[in-house]
């Protein structure tokens, strides 16, 4: 399972880094840090991955099997 992060849509309204803090950051710019940017996410952060997709305010977040 992948991640897939739309940049141009994401806000930096950090619930990603909330949801999956091991995964996501919010950077001192307002950027998204991505920490498994082209990575398949460990089986352990699975539940954490689906969360963060399913609470981005804009549907900046994708799964990819």
């Amino acid at each position: 399972m992948r991640i897939i992060v739309d940049r141009d849509r994401c806000e930096g309204h950090g619930v990603c880094e909330t949801a999956a803090p091991d995964l996501f950051q919010i950077d001192d710019e307002g950027d998204l840090v991505f920490h498994l940017d082209g990575h398949d996410i460990p089986e352990a952060q699975w539940d954490a991955a689906t969360n963060s997709v399913l609470t981005c305010p804009v549907a900046a977040l994708k799964l990819e099997n």
